[in-house]
């Protein structure tokens, strides 16, 4: 089997645990080396003192961009995502968000806020999750990066307005409607959604 030649960094949700991803990473081409990320602090994943905002998960991403990579992140992780591309436009070679609001405003949206279930899961979230409300839609126009937006039509947390929302703000993106994809279809339909992904990343690649 040929060594890996270009880096995937996956970026799970809220949940915190990179797991997530492994379905789909594994209908993956070879030539991928796989890198997932987990959360410290959030879900089950074990806190650590040096990750207490978005700009340290931010961080955490970026540290791993010491050359162009593509990022593939779910929910939360979208916000993330777009961060790292925003911070380092230059080490991002394909952007797959999933299921996200990607950083903008969803109070125009009509979308089921998923804190309380997760606080009831979690009692231990930090706080600076949860009252996260940043608004980066004026600057998505900034991200140049081919970008593949995936949606599942019955997503109460981020409704496919979202993603159509997101597809107007950046320049090079494209939206695809998993049919009955829940918030995390992507770990539920990995035969639907690999090739996608896969498609997508093999854009402009020798």
């Amino acid at each position: 089997m040929p060594a890996p030649t270009h880096r995937v960094l996956f970026l799970p949700g809220a949940r915190g645990d990179g797991a997530y991803w492994r379905p789909v990473a594994e209908r993956l081409p070879p030539r991928y080396e796989r890198v997932f990320l987990d959360w410290p602090g959030l879900g089950d994943v074990p806190p650590d003192p040096r990750v207490a905002s978005f700009d340290d998960l931010t961080a955490l991403v970026t540290a791993r961009m010491d050359r162009p990579v593509d990022l593939v992140a779910q929910s939360m992780g979208g916000v993330v995502a777009v961060r790292a591309a925003l911070a380092r436009p230059d080490r991002v070679r394909h952007l797959v968000l999933a299921a996200t609001s990607g950083g903008v405003d969803l109070a125009p949206f009509s979308v089921e806020d998923w804190r309380p279930a997760y606080r009831e899961a979690y009692p231990a979230a930090p706080a600076w999750l949860l009252s996260y409300r940043a608004d980066l839609s004026a600057r998505l126009s900034e991200i140049r990066t081919p970008t593949l937006l995936l949606w599942g039509n019955s997503d109460p947390i981020s409704p496919v307005a979202v993603g159509e929302y997101l597809t107007s703000l950046l320049p090079r993106s494209k939206l695809v409607v998993i049919p009955g994809g829940s918030h995390t279809f992507a770990d539920e339909q990995p035969d639907e959604v690999a090739p996608y992904i896969a498609a997508h990343l093999a854009v402009d690649l020798p």
